[in-house]
């Protein structure tokens, strides 16, 4: 966790805000205390940083799954294969960003358990906002600190 993030999780002022969008029926804005209404998980998380070498860390959060599931994801329920074609652009406040596809954190395909962590190694992370935690990958690049927005985008059309 850089030394901005670990300030700003300490620091008194306005409480960070997720903001979900595109392909959604339910758009939101959500806070920390927002993530905490669903199901919790932990996780234990290795990963290579560029910068600072392997990073340990104990993360906790709802599945991101879950989350774009209650916003309504755009694809059509009854055509199991619709939702391969949606992508999940994740966006830091840093400016940092990284992209998912919906079968990487959907259940009947990858299943990657992908956290919207809501704490790292037990500290709350209301005032920086959420994390995207992945326990799957070795290199650390996906992992967004103070996620300021998420957007669900299935604007691919089929190939002819």
């Amino acid at each position: 966790m850089s030394e901005s993030l670990a300030a700003a999780s300490t620091t008194t002022g306005p409480v960070a805000e997720l903001v979900l969008t595109g392909d959604l029926t339910r758009p939101a804005r959500l806070t920390v205390s927002d993530l905490l209404a669903w199901p919790q998980h932990r996780a234990q998380v290795s990963f290579e940083c560029a910068t600072s070498g392997v990073q340990h860390h104990r993360f906790t959060g709802p599945l991101l799954h879950d989350v774009l599931v209650d916003a309504g994801p755009g694809f059509d329920p009854t055509k199991r294969k619709d939702r391969l074609c949606f992508l999940v652009a994740v966006h830091g406040a840093d400016g940092h960003r990284a992209m998912l596809s919906w079968a990487e954190i959907d259940p009947d395909f990858g299943r990657a358990p992908v956290l919207l962590a809501v704490t790292i190694d037990d500290t709350s992370l209301d005032r920086a906002g959420p994390q995207l935690a992945l326990p799957q990958d070795r290199c650390g690049a996906r992992h967004i600190s103070g996620i300021d927005a998420i957007r669900v985008d299935g604007g691919y059309p089929a190939w002819t």
